[in-house]
Protein backbone atom coordinates (compact mmCIF):
# COMPACT_ATOMS: atom_id res chain seq x y z
CA UNK A 1 0.00 0.00 0.00
CA UNK A 2 1.34 3.42 -0.96
CA UNK A 3 1.48 5.99 1.83
CA UNK A 4 0.81 9.66 1.14
CA UNK A 5 1.84 12.77 3.05
CA UNK A 6 1.53 16.51 2.55
CA UNK A 7 5.12 17.02 3.74
CA UNK A 8 8.20 16.94 1.46
CA UNK A 9 9.43 13.74 3.12
CA UNK A 10 8.14 10.71 5.02
CA UNK A 11 9.11 11.05 8.70
CA UNK A 12 11.79 8.54 9.63
CA UNK A 13 12.31 7.33 6.04
CA UNK A 14 14.87 8.26 3.40
CA UNK A 15 13.79 8.96 -0.18
CA UNK A 16 16.00 7.06 -2.65
CA UNK A 17 14.29 7.89 -5.95
CA UNK A 18 11.91 10.49 -7.38
CA UNK A 19 9.49 8.77 -9.76
CA UNK A 20 7.72 11.92 -10.91
CA UNK A 21 4.40 13.63 -10.45
CA UNK A 22 1.28 11.50 -10.03
CA UNK A 23 -2.25 12.83 -10.29
CA UNK A 24 -5.77 11.69 -9.65
CA UNK A 25 -8.89 13.63 -10.47
CA UNK A 26 -12.65 13.40 -10.63
CA UNK A 27 -15.36 15.72 -11.89
CA UNK A 28 -18.60 15.80 -9.93
CA UNK A 29 -21.95 17.40 -10.61
CA UNK A 30 -24.64 18.48 -8.21
CA UNK A 31 -28.02 16.82 -8.49
CA UNK A 32 -31.54 18.14 -8.07
CA UNK A 33 -32.14 16.29 -4.78
CA UNK A 34 -29.07 17.79 -3.14
CA UNK A 35 -29.85 21.20 -4.64
CA UNK A 36 -33.36 21.31 -3.15
CA UNK A 37 -32.11 20.38 0.34
CA UNK A 38 -29.23 22.85 0.07
CA UNK A 39 -31.54 25.68 -0.99
CA UNK A 40 -33.75 25.03 2.03
CA UNK A 41 -30.72 25.05 4.35
CA UNK A 42 -29.45 28.28 2.76
CA UNK A 43 -32.55 30.03 4.07
CA UNK A 44 -31.41 29.48 7.66
CA UNK A 45 -27.66 29.47 7.08
CA UNK A 46 -24.97 27.07 8.18
CA UNK A 47 -23.18 24.13 6.63
CA UNK A 48 -24.57 22.40 3.56
CA UNK A 49 -23.86 18.74 4.46
CA UNK A 50 -25.10 17.51 1.09
CA UNK A 51 -22.29 19.37 -0.65
CA UNK A 52 -19.75 18.63 2.07
CA UNK A 53 -20.37 14.91 1.55
CA UNK A 54 -20.17 15.27 -2.24
CA UNK A 55 -16.79 17.02 -2.01
CA UNK A 56 -15.44 14.57 0.60
CA UNK A 57 -16.30 11.65 -1.67
CA UNK A 58 -14.70 13.42 -4.62
CA UNK A 59 -11.48 14.04 -2.64
CA UNK A 60 -11.29 10.38 -1.64
CA UNK A 61 -11.77 9.25 -5.23
CA UNK A 62 -9.09 11.67 -6.45
CA UNK A 63 -6.65 10.37 -3.80
CA UNK A 64 -7.44 6.75 -4.69
CA UNK A 65 -6.72 7.47 -8.36
CA UNK A 66 -3.47 9.27 -7.50
CA UNK A 67 -2.33 6.33 -5.36
CA UNK A 68 -3.24 3.89 -8.13
CA UNK A 69 -0.92 5.81 -10.49
CA UNK A 70 1.81 5.68 -7.83
CA UNK A 71 1.38 1.91 -7.47
CA UNK A 72 1.74 1.55 -11.24
CA UNK A 73 5.17 3.21 -10.85
CA UNK A 74 6.00 0.86 -7.94
CA UNK A 75 6.25 3.84 -5.58
CA UNK A 76 6.43 3.44 -1.83
CA UNK A 77 4.92 6.84 -1.07
CA UNK A 78 3.63 10.08 -2.50
CA UNK A 79 5.04 13.24 -0.93
CA UNK A 80 4.00 16.90 -1.16
CA UNK A 81 0.38 15.91 -1.81
CA UNK A 82 -1.82 18.86 -2.71
CA UNK A 83 -5.45 19.34 -3.67
CA UNK A 84 -7.02 21.80 -6.04
CA UNK A 85 -10.51 22.35 -7.33
CA UNK A 86 -11.90 24.09 -10.36
CA UNK A 87 -15.34 24.76 -11.74
CA UNK A 88 -15.68 23.02 -15.10
CA UNK A 89 -19.13 24.32 -15.98
CA UNK A 90 -22.21 25.41 -14.07
CA UNK A 91 -22.90 22.97 -11.20
CA UNK A 92 -19.76 20.85 -11.77
CA UNK A 93 -16.37 20.83 -10.09
CA UNK A 94 -13.12 19.00 -10.62
CA UNK A 95 -11.07 17.84 -7.66
CA UNK A 96 -7.41 17.13 -8.40
CA UNK A 97 -4.97 15.43 -6.01
CA UNK A 98 -1.31 15.46 -6.97
CA UNK A 99 2.11 14.83 -5.50
CA UNK A 100 5.52 13.28 -6.16
CA UNK A 101 5.81 9.50 -6.23
CA UNK A 102 8.97 8.28 -4.49
CA UNK A 103 10.87 5.15 -3.53
CA UNK A 104 11.94 4.84 0.10
CA UNK A 105 15.00 3.17 1.58
CA UNK A 106 13.97 -0.20 3.07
Amino acid sequence: MVKWVTTPSVPGREITADLGVVRGNTVRARNIGRDIMAMLRMLVGGELPEYSQLMAEAREQAVDRMLQRAQELDADAVVNVRFTTAMIMQSTAEILAYGTAVKLKP
